[in-house]
């Protein structure tokens, strides 16, 4: 598309960074002695010890990565990294930029229960060299030894390398060029790789860094893993492109003591962190009251909340919780993204949570009814926010027409974060990426973003209600298994806490209808449950929140529930794993 195309004039207005690769934003930083990453590391002490890349130091490892990746390979060849999360993962991933080849952001194979997602990225996109840590380099080895995936040329220990020489000069990078491959956690269909192009990664970036306020004086605090989109931009590259400090912890470090990732919060100034809903209902629930007691949240600026969904009653809770320890009420910020727009599409202003009651019937007719919340038959739901440097329409899926404030439709976006295609799928992005609105005017007809998902608009602000692939049509009404999965858990204290997956099924007379499978808290009933009776909980409450009758409910113990990488409930998995193996 020739540049003078290339406008997003309204959405884009108060940007304030310059769009230039990222690497091109580290070196410029080369000569401070600043603190630029942290990790803290929990292996050998209970309290952690930090390890810390100054920016200057960090500008030396990735021109040495580089170095190394221009030797043995060319740019544009893929290049996946396989690190811990730690701060080799950050010099490899850089360091790949750097050499204008095309990262691919993964995990190091100890990651047990992702070992498929992981083949099945490397053999899609069949990289020349793999990145890894010394500590990880006997895994990787092996990985690539027994596993059915393309032979690297090349697999290189980042942090065992010789600084590079002085006469190493990287290529230049086109804005417009891949930048990495984010693979999707794949909740609904099979993973692809969607094709972040440098631009997108800085608009992106950009585009967080404005609609938060966020700035060199800030800190990037989390643990969400660099191979999630999420956890990619917030802690890695928001950091490169602000000259924000990242200080960040392991995944396995926040569920062994969640007080972990609330000492980062309190601990370092104007902090910006991330996390899935569940992850404030798990600090919440598990960080006991002395622990509390030596957390100083004032100075938290913005938490997103996002990746799955997002609950009032969490909110509500964690504010309970750690609002006496000063946590802002204002600062929980739920917000909206996807890996196709690189991640960040809509967010919460200063202006904090906001909660709105819809009518449940109303929203399965696709109509966005307001009511007084507490009423019967009423459903809340939390604002995901407003765009920020992209555009983003309510659309009829079905026809391309723009929908009315206040109705449902799927969720478009179009904007300069937005990725250029799946990796090697021509008929896929062109189904994902190539949306068209009919009848548009001033705003883009042609490129828009088809994620899945639906929505509506009300008083500006984006709520989310569900995935069209997931929705429950029982009788032409919409069903959102979320809501479904809501009432289940509440239905008898047996049942695991989100570990509930609805789906909809067609039973052998050919009619439509609805099916759980839920796991039981081993907790709750050490010397075991009756079955039927939890059934029957589960079924009553049911019938009576969403008039649906259940086809069956299976309680099975934890694990039963698939998971994606990401922490969302894989539904479709689920269903194929239990209802259609039953059948």
């Amino acid at each position: 598309m020739p540049e003078a195309e290339r406008r997003y004039p309204e959405p884009t207005d108060g940007l304030k960074n310059p769009v230039r690769p990222l690497t091109d934003l580290l070196v410029d930083r080369a000569g401070s002695s600043a603190p630029a990453f942290t990790y803290r590391d929990y292996a050998a002490e209970r309290e952690g010890t930090e390890v810390t890349l100054s920016w200057a130091e960090l500008a030396e490892q990735v021109r040495t990565v580089a170095a190394e990746l221009s030797r043995i390979t060319s740019p544009g060849q893929r290049v996946a990294i396989l690190a811990p999360q730690d701060l080799s993962y950050v010099t490899a991933f850089l360091g790949a930029l750097h050499a204008g080849t095309i990262a691919v952001p993964l995990f190091a194979p100890e990651v047990s229960q992702h070992g498929e997602r992981l083949v099945g990225a490397l053999a899609d996109c069949a990289p020349e060299v793999w990145l890894t840590s010394s500590e990880s380099l006997a895994a990787v080895r092996s990985l690539a030894e027994e596993s059915a995936v393309p032979m690297p040329k090349q697999i290189i220990a980042v942090d065992a390398l010789e600084p590079a020489g002085a006469d190493y000069t990287p290529p230049a990078l086109s804005l417009d060029a891949p930048a990495y491959l984010q693979y999707t956690s794949g909740s609904t269909r099979a993973p692809a790789g969607a094709v972040i192009t440098h631009r997108a990664v800085v608009e992106n970036s950009n585009q967080a860094i404005t609609a938060f306020g966020v700035d060199d004086t800030w800190t990037c605090a989390g643990w969400i893993p660099f191979f999630h989109d999420m956890g990619l931009i917030q802690l890695l590259c928001v950091p490169v492109a602000s000259g924000a400090r990242s200080v960040f912890i392991t995944p396995f470090n926040f569920i062994m003591r969640p007080v972990r990732w609330l000492k980062q919060l309190s601990d370092f100034p104007k902090v910006f962190a991330a996390a899935p809903n569940f992850a404030f209902e798990y600090a919440a629930r598990k960080v006991s009251e002395s622990d509390r007691a030596t957390l100083d949240l004032s100075d938290v600026r913005a938490v997103i909340n996002g990746s799955e969904p997002v609950r009032a009653s969490t909110i509500a809770a964690f504010q309970e919780t750690f609002g006496p320890h000063g946590f802002p009420a204002t600062s929980h910020r739920p917000s909206y993204g996807l890996a196709e727009a690189t991640v960040f599409v809509t967010n919460t202003r200063e202006e904090g949570p906001t909660v709105t009651a819809f009518d449940r019937a109303a929203l399965g007719e696709d109509r966005g009814v307001v009511v007084e919340r507490g009423t019967e038959g009423s459903i809340d739901l939390v604002a995901a926010g407003r765009s920020h440097g992209q555009y983003v329409r309510i659309v009829d899926p079905a026809n391309g027409t723009l929908r009315a404030d206040g109705d449902v439709g799927e969720i478009w976006v179009h904007g300069p974060n937005v990725a250029s295609g799946y990796w090697e799928q021509p008929e896929r992005s062109a189904e994902t990426f190539g949306g068209r609105i009919a009848g548009a005017a001033g705003i883009p007809a042609d490129g828009w973003l088809r994620t899945g998902d639906l929505g509506l608009f009300h008083d500006g602000l984006l709520y989310i209600t569900g995935r069209i692939k997931d929705l429950i049509i029982i009788d032409g009404k919409n069903h959102y298994p979320q809501d479904i999965e809501a009432t289940v858990q509440a239905a008898h204290p047996v049942i695991r806490r989100d570990h509930v997956a609805a789906f909809a099924v067609t039973t052998e007379d050919g009619r439509e209808g609805a099916a759980v499978v839920a796991e039981f808290n081993r907790k709750a009933a050490p010397d075991g449950f009756d079955e039927k009776e939890v059934a029957r909980a589960v079924r009553r409450a049911v019938s009576a929140a969403h008039d649906v009758k259940l086809r069956d409910v299976l309680v099975l113990p934890p694990g039963a529930v698939q998971r994606t990488s990401s922490g969302k409930v894989a539904r479709a998995a689920t269903k194929a794993r239990h209802w259609e193996k039953a059948d």
